[in-house]
């Protein structure tokens, strides 16, 4: 891991950045999924609780980064 990031930071902040994005992605599909035009086409994703876990894993990996970048 080494060879791809210099600083532990960079990884937990690249880290950070696709779990924010996962994140982004499940509450645009949550908010697609309540706006459906045929009521019964409902979906199996848990959109919700992906949204849930990815923004919490988010947050706790940008905030590892910002923690690493200040203390550098």
């Amino acid at each position: 891991m080494e060879d791809w990031f210099a600083r532990i930071w960079e990884f937990h902040a690249a880290a950070g950045a696709l779990a924010l994005t996962i994140a982004l992605i499940a509450v645009w599909a949550d908010r697609r999924r309540l706006h459906r035009t045929n009521l019964d086409a409902v979906g199996f994703m848990p959109w919700t609780v992906i949204y849930l876990i990815a923004f919490l894993t988010a947050v706790l990996l940008v905030g590892l980064a910002a923690r690493e970048w200040f203390a550098a």
